[in-house]
């Protein structure tokens, strides 16, 4: 297997992290590739150009980072990645949707400043702002705790990509237990050997 990711990528970076905490790392060799480059390694393998991309021994490319998770599930006999209790996948759902709104609202900004649609800036403010309302209320009550599965990497993996590429949103600000939740879970080893670029 090989693992085809970006440093800055959240996507990718959930796989990373999964990579360490199941053990499974030094079973993936990882390859640091370019996007948006016609000349990229990535494309002989993933036209469509995004990672994570994992190459399978057998040939098989495998992308998206909640089919990877999935796959490599089956790969190890520790934990499993992906929850089955319904208030987890529920967790999971709402850490998805806000790396979904990052990714949005970091594609309208990497546009000219004359081609960026106020509404789609706004639109997206105020949707990570009312979630992240709620996972202060949630991390607060004791949510995204105990073990390490899809729902607090996906979610540290997305803030954390905040912290250091995305800083047009000051999630932090009035959200004391999900910061204080934030530390605890990226002073782990997997997420501090993953941790995004500044830019």
């Amino acid at each position: 297997m090989k693992l085809f990711y970006v440093p800055g990528s959240p996507y990718a970076r959930m796989v990373r992290v999964a990579l360490l905490e199941t053990g499974l790392a030094s079973r993936v060799p990882q390859a640091e590739v370019t996007l948006r480059d016609p000349a990229s390694a990535l494309l002989p393998f993933n036209p469509v150009g995004r990672v994570p991309t994992l190459l399978l021994d057998d040939g098989t490319v495998l992308t998206e980072a909640l089919l990877i998770l999935t796959f490599l599930d089956r790969q190890h006999d520790g934990t499993r990645l992906l929850p089955e209790a319904p208030a987890r996948l529920a967790e999971l759902g709402v850490a998805l949707g806000l790396l979904e709104g990052i990714a949005v609202w970091n594609r309208e900004l990497r546009r000219p400043v004359n081609e960026r649609s106020p509404t789609v800036l706004a639109l997206e403010e105020t949707r990570l702002n009312r979630v992240a309302d709620r996972l202060e209320a949630v991390v607060a009550q004791g949510g995204y705790g105990g073990r390490l599965d899809a729902a607090p990497i996906a979610l540290g993996c997305g803030l954390g990509y905040c912290e250091g590429r995305h800083r047009a949103w000051s999630w932090r600000v009035g959200r004391p237990a999900l910061s204080v939740w934030f530390d605890i879970l990226t002073s782990r080893p997997s997420f501090s050997a993953t941790t995004p670029p500044v830019n």
